[in-house]
């Protein structure tokens, strides 16, 4: 698979976590961890499925158990942190911390083998992140101090994806087929602290039930199964800042949905982050990017 196609592969996932926020409102009233655990049942098994029906079971087998610890501990650690940093602090504010991620991924990926980290791609990524806060503190919040334990949470949640995602790097060896498993432990991580931490809450209608099943198929099943491909094989700093189109098409999405309105900010949030996409673009394809991979 060449760079350009993979990073594209990976973009998928960004378009997936669009959808995140849609239907994790239509899951109500099932508290988030809950949410995590059932989603990611559902994202595992299919996975789990599509691996044993393509023959993928003995790729499974050589795998080593420090690669399933290090999926497992990456994918549950970001959601339990990033749970828990909205319990102890004002949601926009600890959201906005912990998309910090993308930024993160660009910093960190300039350390990876083979990579060259230009100014374009730190521009870009810190235009993506002014038009997320934008975003995500449109109502003129700001970060107080009166929640430190869930911004530090939240800082420790930016970190587990984004080291996840640059470190997904260095163990390219390791099949796609992984994640399923990743994803299954993750769901049993996930249910453990339900019951421990939440009271339970089912569905309460059809559309409940679908956004839940939607919701493990696509933002919490195929994203992670994509991003793999993406930042494994991809353009990981032309993902990073393109990742910031999440919260913006979230946004668009809502919206059309009825469940959010339009504002000013959003034509501004707009045009940062494409700016800043545009330009982490402009300086990857100072690379030959489009040269096939080598694993």
């Amino acid at each position: 698979m060449t760079r350009m196609r993979a990073t594209a592969t990976g973009f998928i996932a960004v378009l997936l976590w669009a959808l995140l926020a849609l239907f994790t409102v239509g899951s109500a009233p099932v508290p988030p961890l809950q949410l995590t655990a059932m989603s990611f049942a559902i994202g595992g098994a299919i996975g789990l499925l599509w691996t044993l029906l393509g023959g993928g079971y003995n790729r499974l087998r050589r795998v080593g158990w420090k690669v399933y610890a290090f999926g497992t501990i990456g994918l549950f650690g970001y959601h339990f942190f990033y749970f828990s940093a909205l319990r102890l602090a004002p949601p926009a504010q600890a959201g906005l911390i912990a998309y910090l991620w993308p930024l993160l991924i660009v910093l960190m990926s300039g350390l990876l083998p083979g990579e060259r980290l230009r100014a374009g791609h730190l521009i870009g990524g810190a235009l993506g992140f002014a038009g997320a806060a934008l975003i995500i503190l449109g109502d003129g919040a700001e970060l107080g101090a009166g929640a430190l334990p869930g911004f530090g949470l939240a800082l420790v949640c930016a970190f587990f994806w984004s080291g996840y995602s640059v470190l997904s790097r260095r163990i390219g060896h390791a099949p796609t087929e992984t994640v399923a498993i990743f994803c299954l432990a993750t769901a049993v991580l996930s249910a453990l602290a339900h019951v421990t931490l939440e009271q339970t809450a089912w569905p309460d209608s059809s559309i409940g039930w679908a956004s839940v099943a939607a919701l493990g198929i696509g933002p919490v099943g195929l994203a992670f199964y994509v991003w793999d491909i993406g930042v494994k094989q991809g353009d990981i700093q032309l993902l990073g800042v393109a990742s910031y189109a999440a919260p913006l098409l979230s946004t668009l999405a809502l919206i059309l949905a009825g469940l959010a309105a339009p504002t000013p900010n959003l034509l501004v949030a707009a045009a940062l982050i494409t700016g800043g996409a545009a330009l982490a673009a402009w300086a990857s394809t100072r690379r030959s990017s489009d040269a096939p991979i080598q694993t």
